[in-house]
């Protein structure tokens, strides 16, 4: 993975962290539209450490198979990856 690592981590470790918060807000029968929003921020974080780690393979992963001539599986991969995105 070619993926900024330092980053990814920190952000990692920050929904690991948000969502112990939020276990025990539901253990403390907290309020539901404060644990809700506390779930839509881990969703966001986790979409940012995502988002890093797709990023880095379209510029190592899928140019070099570009280069190489070997776009297809790549292209493929992709496809099955919007196609999860999109359901």
């Amino acid at each position: 993975m070619r993926a900024d690592k330092v980053k990814i981590n920190r952000l990692l470790k920050t929904a690991a962290g948000q969502i112990e918060g939020i276990s025990k807000m539901v253990e403390e029968d907290r309020y539901c539209m404060d644990i809700s929003n506390q779930i839509m921020a881990v969703q966001s974080i986790l979409r940012k450490a995502n988002n890093e780690i797709l990023k880095a393979h379209m510029e190592m992963c899928v140019k070099q198979a570009f280069t190489a001539g070997n776009e297809k599986e790549k292209i493929d991969e992709i496809i099955s990856l919007l196609n999860k995105v999109t359901k």
